[in-house]
């Protein structure tokens, strides 16, 4: 089922009853209710909003991704269950044991369908001759020549202008991409969580600062969902992180994705690659679900 993403920018109250979310106006009586569990994500930006540790708990107990923005607006935290799956011990078991050809065998496949789906934004945006074709058909295990780094540096320059540079401190549109891909790795982690994964074990990110290099890993082939609503908003001249382009980027999480025969919300799709890692893991498949953009 599609779970609701929900977003919180003006002071609020949150509560529960009865398993219901409910959501108190702070100057007046209106009063708003949301089943918990149709709750997948939870973003609360502004920071006079208040909520009770029982609806936290609940949240999560129903594996909800609940976000924490910071004075900026910009998504800071991340409130994750620590037993959302029935056997989170044998997965971790198997997670933990991975071999390192098989680790790198997965990473080639996150970085080839990222690639795929890079060359899928220019070609709906009628770009000729990018040539990215050459650079996912050739990945090697574990990456080792790079064709992510240097694919990167062509499709920027082709959806942003030969001047961007990917930068996180960067002149805009990075700051739509940072909060785009803040979501989605929120997500990501909410779907691994749920599939009994530790995000904190990666397979190419492995960063000792970062507590989700798994999320970074599988958000991946992902990114380009969140690049192409920042480019149709960067045309528009949509520069600024406001009300209207925070929503667009929630609603990639919604957006329609091709992963295998069918075709299945984003979100949806994440816990659909999740649980692939996790047969991949196991040994029972070698190949894992990936997002087709379409």
């Amino acid at each position: 089922m599609l779970k609701q993403t929900l977003f919180f920018s003006s002071p609020l109250r949150l509560s529960m009853r009865d398993k219901q979310l409910v959501i108190s106006k702070k100057d007046s009586n209106e009063i708003v209710t949301r089943p918990i569990e149709d709750i997948g994500i939870v973003v609360i930006e502004n920071q006079q909003v208040s909520f009770t540790v029982p609806l936290l708990n609940e949240l999560v107990n129903n594996n909800a991704g609940v976000i924490i923005c910071n004075g900026k607006g910009m998504p800071s935290s991340m409130l994750m269950g620590l037993d959302n799956n029935s056997t989170p011990a044998e997965s971790l078991k198997y997670q933990l044991h991975v071999a390192e050809p098989s680790r790198k065998q997965a990473w080639k496949q996150l970085v080839e369908q990222k690639i795929k789906n890079q060359a899928a934004v220019l070609d709906i945006l009628g770009v000729k001759n990018h040539n990215l074709k050459a650079y996912y058909s050739s990945v090697l295990s574990g990456d080792s020549s790079n064709r992510e780094g240097i694919a990167a540096r062509q499709y920027w320059s082709y959806l942003f202008g030969k001047d961007f540079r990917r930068e996180r401190e960067g002149l805009p549109p990075n700051n739509l991409l940072n909060y785009g891909y803040a979501i989605l790795r929120a997500a990501t982690a909410r779907a691994l969580v749920g599939s009994g994964l530790l995000p904190a074990l990666g397979l190419f990110h492995r960063n000792k600062y970062n507590a989700f290099p798994l999320a970074d890993d599988v958000m991946e082939p992902y990114r380009p969902y969140v690049d192409k609503v920042a480019f149709d908003a960067a045309e528009e001249g949509l520069l600024d992180l406001n009300k209207d382009v925070k929503t667009r980027m929630l609603k990639v999480l919604t957006a329609d994705v091709g992963i295998g025969k069918v075709t299945r919300p984003l979100s949806i799709a994440l816990t659909i690659t999740s649980a692939s890692l996790v047969k991949f893991y196991k040994g029972e498949t070698k190949k894992l679900s990936l997002p087709v953009l379409i």
